[in-house]
């Protein structure tokens, strides 16, 4: 069964330092493609996230969000670099009296440069939150997963009923075949008498024109063709893995045979059912556009 290559999942876990939340959105693509955006500790798992979403999204463009919030007091006690702290004050002293500044130094100032304070255990705790956050971006594709084979299958009904709309068509332009064929060949009589006047026309000639005009007309292989890639689609969503890219082709190889059909078709009726049959076409291949 088809699904769609659009969707959206979620999923969180809280842990003993906070909470984690996944969030995976999908929407079209020719191929797949997965983006990844995570805190810096958790780049380490990266690639086994980007792993673990392949195996199961197989086509789109598919955007990965990864939260981290700490529970409060989690990331441990701020740690003063005092070594630092006293360079930074050492240096701002140098540039007061060289300044002739009168105001000191405050500690505030100094304890707001860069690296004075630091919660040095911040990426230990990150890092060590691996396997929670696979077990969560593994609840995210599920989610995602069955949401993209819901709209699958709203997919599949309408593509059901639409080739069912173009089988329905093909056996009209089928039908219609022989009276196509005759009516031409009434006016290829036609218009040699009304050339020829009073001459006497030769049948031979006639019917070897008639012959000509209808092998011209015949559109046999083509309708035999598009019958074959009307199953070959309903086999094809019938099957397990993505067929949105073989879809697409059949696509392709039924608009194929409907042009050459039209353009063999010298009667208003088939033209008609043609153009129908092309709307039709056109309906369909935008919605396998969305398949997997």
């Amino acid at each position: 069964m088809i699904k769609s290559m659009t969707g959206y999942g979620k999923a969180e876990a809280v842990v003993a330092t906070g909470r984690l939340q996944v969030e995976i959105r999908a929407v079209n693509h020719r191929y797949g493609e997965v983006s990844v955006k995570m805190p810096r500790p958790l780049l380490a798992h990266e690639h086994e996230v980007r792993k673990r979403i392949g195996e199961r999204l197989k086509r789109g463009k598919i955007d990965v969000f990864v939260q981290f919030e700490a529970a409060a007091g989690e990331l441990g006690k701020p740690q003063v670099n005092i070594a630092l702290a006293k360079s930074y004050y050492d240096a701002l002293q140098t540039l007061r009296q060289a300044l002739g500044i009168v105001e000191p130094v405050s500690l505030g100032f100094v304890a707001g440069q860069r690296d004075v304070l630091v919660a040095e255990d911040t990426e230990a705790v990150l890092g060590s939150l691996g396997e929670a956050l696979l077990l969560v971006v593994d609840e995210a594709v599920a989610a995602i997963d069955l949401m993209r084979s819901r709209e699958g299958d709203a997919l599949q009904a309408d593509l059901n009923g639409r080739l069912l709309r173009l089988a329905e068509l093909l056996e009209a332009i089928a039908s219609r075949v022989p009276a196509a064929v005759a009516t031409q060949a009434e006016r290829l009589k036609e218009r040699v008498a009304q050339l020829l006047g009073e001459t006497a026309m030769d049948p031979a000639r006639l019917a070897q024109e008639v012959a000509i005009l209808a092998d011209r007309s015949d559109v046999t292989e083509e309708l035999v063709r598009f019958r074959s890639h009307l199953v070959q689609v309903r086999e094809t969503l019938q099957q397990p893995e993505p067929v949105g890219r073989k879809l697409d082709f059949l696509m392709q190889e039924l608009n194929r045979e409907v042009n050459t059909i039209g353009s063999k078709a010298n009667d208003a009726t088939m033209a008609a059912l043609v153009v129908e049959t092309k709307a039709e076409l056109e309906k369909i291949r935008e919605q396998v556009q969305n398949v997997e």
